[in-house]
Order: structure tokens, then C-alpha cells, then sequence
């Protein structure tokens, strides 16, 4: 698992913090994973194609899924699947960050990974394997009250990305410069925008 950490040579006592962004994004991986080969499974099978198209009802947190897509949430539910398992293991985890004190944070991780241990779902067990060794660096997060996240540099990052992938074949540094000034925005622009001669 990939770490964020807030680092600083002046100060020995800097936190090393492994943040909900990566988790989150580690455990949709995972979750993905399991329906991904669920749903190869029953159609080689010939089961009905319940998880057909389910992929983002899956990964969407509730709250933010339109009305249609709750009902079809509701429905795949019903199904005795590991996928659906897998869900439900992943919903539960988000209890975590309602926790104000590490103490009762790792109490809830140690719980939540023994359950996810007994589950025979191997991409979530991978999951719980690896927080376990990270669980220092989970708690950190707590110890630190929750206010270091680095969603907002991922997303940045994922723009530029995303305008670098754009400006292919653009013939200067410059001009892919200027793509992510505009992109990114709110950047400083630089005095010139075109060069003229």
C-alpha cells in the first residue's frame, strides 16, 4: 500500500499517516476485483447476469446514488453473492472514520480485519492483510484529529495527468506549460500566453 506521510526535517516528532484517501481507493480495488470475477464466473456458468453493469452502483458511495440506481442496488443485494459480501465488508468499514480516538479506531480495525479474515474472499483478505501491517500508520491518522488528507493532491495530480495525456503531441515543454496552467487554474498564469515571434 502506497504511504502519505507529512515529513519534515526540522521537526522529529513529524507522523507518518497512511490516509482514508488510499484506503478507500485500495478497498473499491479489491471490491471491483470480486465482482469483476463473480461476474465472469456466472456467465461462464450460465447464471442470469445479475452483476451486469453494477460495477459504479458498487462503488458509489449510497448516499450519492439516484433513486433508480438505489432500487437496482437494493436488488442485487438480495443475492447470496461474494460480491455482495465484499460490499457489505466495505460499507461496514466506513465506520472507521467516525472514530474521534486511535484507541477505539484500532479496535474497530482489528475487529473489522478478523471478520474480513473468516470471509474466503481473497482480494478483501489481501485488503485486510495489508492493514493490519499498516495499522500504526492508519492510526496515525486518528492521533493526528484527522485533518492531514491527501484527496485534494491526488486529484490535482489526476488532472494533470489527464492534461498531459491531452497535450500528446504538443512540440514544446512550453506549451504543455501553459495546458496545465490553464487546466489546473487558479495557478499564476505567466506574463506571455503567446509568443508572437
Amino acid at each position: 500500500m502506497r504511504r502519505t506521510f507529512t515529513q519534515t526535517f526540522l521537526h522529529p516528532q513529524a507522523l507518518h499517516i497512511l490516509d482514508r484517501f488510499h484506503i478507500v481507493a485500495k478497498m473499491n480495488k479489491a471490491l471491483d476485483e470480486v465482482r469483476a470475477g463473480e461476474s465472469r464466473r456466472m456467465l461462464r456458468e450460465g447464471y442470469m447476469p445479475v452483476l451486469k453493469k453494477s460495477r459504479w452502483l458498487l462503488l458509489k458511495r449510497e448516499k450519492n446514488l439516484k433513486t433508480e440506481q438505489r432500487f437496482r442496488l437494493r436488488d442485487i443485494l438480495r443475492y447470496n453473492l461474494k460480491t455482495v459480501r465484499a460490499y457489505l465488508l466495505k460499507e461496514a468499514f466506513q465506520q472507521l472514520w467516525d472514530y474521534n480516538a486511535p484507541h477505539w479506531a484500532g479496535e474497530f480495525l482489528d475487529e473489522w480485519c478478523r471478520q474480513v479474515m473468516r470471509s474466503r474472499i481473497e482480494p478483501m483478505k489481501k485488503i485486510a492483510r495489508s492493514l493490519r501491517e499498516h495499522r500504526e500508520l492508519i492510526l496515525n491518522y486518528f492521533r493526528a484529529q484527522k485533518m492531514f488528507s491527501s484527496g485534494v493532491v491526488e486529484g490535482l495530480n489526476n488532472k494533470a495527468k489527464l492534461t498531459m495525456r491531452k497535450a500528446y503531441g504538443f512540440r514544446t515543454f512550453r506549451t504543455l506549460e501553459l495546458a496545465l496552467y490553464h487546466s489546473l487554474g487558479k495557478l499564476p498564469e505567466p506574463e506571455s500566453t503567446h509568443d508572437f515571434f
